[in-house]
């Protein structure tokens, strides 16, 4: 029996374990390990969702534990499963893996990829922060426009009781307020819901699949932390970022999502500078030159509120875009600076708990205080540092009504931001052949039923 670990960060490493490896009695995998989110680690992937083959489950280790978890079970293979790495870190990983006496794989599309009998539209990227989401809700509200019922099915946030989560489906606020959510699922699910979409995750994405084909005309596959698909896409929309001009050829799976894109969203091209805009289309036609390029820009707005104007700011962001997406700022900082703040500070003096350890693993947010809340501890963290700052008013650039979660001494001003279309193709033209394609589906289901 071939003894397996995959590394893994609560997402991708669970579904490759599901769809190649839950069934598999020729294959014991001894452990996933785990990474790049809080308080994922040192958990049991549950029996319920591991199979009969795992009575026990399957323990989830530190990543950092690898070389000794490798020797301890005599390991044969390491899969990497999860995203947003460069290349180069990709091979470091690697080199520990071969370096302790096991093989080191990437599992790909083919392996890994599920089947829907609806046509299925993915959304990734390049990135994390490269605007995914609001190009998501773009496609959704498209297809809304166009009459069909749409599920949107949101690549995995696994940071609670797993065997709960197997499947999740949203269809009101009320429902993601009773998942007990941390902020960055509320991030994703909470505006496509107010859309009228219904909202899906979890971890077993096949049974997520079987359930969202019941009730959609369309699945939308919203992929996370640039990942690529779990489903095989009818269409496959990747965002680029050119604020970030070449990293759309140097992370991992960010190269591969350009590489089969149908469509590329080339975001921010009102931000960023023309050649760096230019760079990101070089790269992009230079391996994928039959992709239909979007031009897009996503303004931040803000909401109405205390004037800006001459006032001190403490600026909260999304906290993924800020992390490991790498981010030094995000549409809150954009849009305070825009309306005249005179002073945007340094939260890094006030973070209280967990947070100044982040400030420490990522030093380039001097700017800007990251939305984390992965925790209810975590949070209240959050509450406090906000309430420590010497300012006049917050600006939240994170796509969540924070105002619902804490309570601040200071007045709070959203900013929101959405996809806009720079000339043409747009969103809804790239989209028709689908929307042909679930009409005539739709139409030969009545006849039929």
């Amino acid at each position: 029996m071939r003894k397996v670990i995959i590394m893994g960060a609560g997402g991708r490493d669970f579904h490759n374990f599901n769809v190649a490896f839950r069934n598999d009695p020729t294959t014991d995998v001894v452990a996933f390990t785990a990474t790049q989110i809080p308080g994922i680690a040192d958990r049991v992937y549950p029996p319920a969702l591991a199979g009969e083959h795992y009575q026990e489950g399957i323990p989830i280790h530190p990543e950092e534990e690898l070389t000794q978890l490798i020797h301890e079970h005599d390991v044969d293979e390491v899969i990497l499963a999860y995203s947003d790495l460069k290349h180069e870190t990709v091979m470091h990983k690697a080199s520990i893996a071969l370096a302790a006496g096991a093989d080191f794989r990437l599992m790909g599309p083919k392996a890994t990829m599920l089947h829907s009998s609806k046509p299925v539209v993915a959304v990734c990227a390049t990135r994390t922060g490269c605007g995914k989401s609001q190009t998501s809700r773009k496609v959704g509200q498209a297809l809304l426009d166009a009459g069909l019922k749409v599920a949107l099915v949101r690549h995995p946030m696994p940071y609670g009781d797993l065997e709960a989560m197997r499947v999740q489906r949203f269809a009101t606020l009320e429902e993601i307020d009773a998942s007990h959510p941390t902020v960055e699922e509320r991030e994703e699910y909470e505006e496509p819901v107010r859309l009228g979409m219904i909202m899906y995750a979890g971890v077993d994405y096949e049974a997520i699949l079987r359930q969202a084909e019941q009730e959609a005309d369309v699945v939308i596959w919203d992929g996370g932390n640039n990942d690529f698909p779990f489903y095989a896409p009818d269409l496959l929309i990747v965002v680029a970022d050119p604020l970030r001009p070449g990293h759309e050829l140097l992370y991992h799976p960010g190269e591969t999502n350009i590489r089969m894109a149908d469509v590329i969203v080339i975001n921010k091209v009102d931000s960023a500078e023309a050649h760096n805009v230019e760079q990101v289309v070089e790269n992009v036609e230079a391996v994928n030159p039959m992709a239909t390029l979007v031009f897009a820009k996503s303004p931040p707005k803000l909401e109405y509120g205390p004037d800006l104007l001459g006032k001190i700011v403490l600026v909260v962001d999304d906290g993924p875009t800020l992390t490991h997406g790498g981010m030094p700022f995000g549409a809150g900082l954009v849009a305070a600076r825009n309306a005249g703040a005179a002073k945007i500070i340094d939260p890094r003096p006030y973070a209280v708990g967990s947070l100044k350890d982040v400030f420490a693993k990522w030093p380039q947010l001097t700017n800007v205080l990251p939305a984390m809340g992965y925790s209810d501890e975590q949070l209240h963290e959050l509450e406090q540092t906000i309430n420590a700052a010497d300012c006049d008013v917050v600006v939240t650039g994170t796509p969540i009504d924070l105002t619902r979660l804490v309570k601040s001494r200071h007045p709070i001003r959203h900013v929101t931001y959405e996809l806009e279309e720079v000339g043409t193709p747009t969103i809804s033209e790239v989209l028709e052949p689908i929307v042909a394609q679930a009409r005539a589906a739709h139409r030969e289901a009545v006849v039929a039923g």
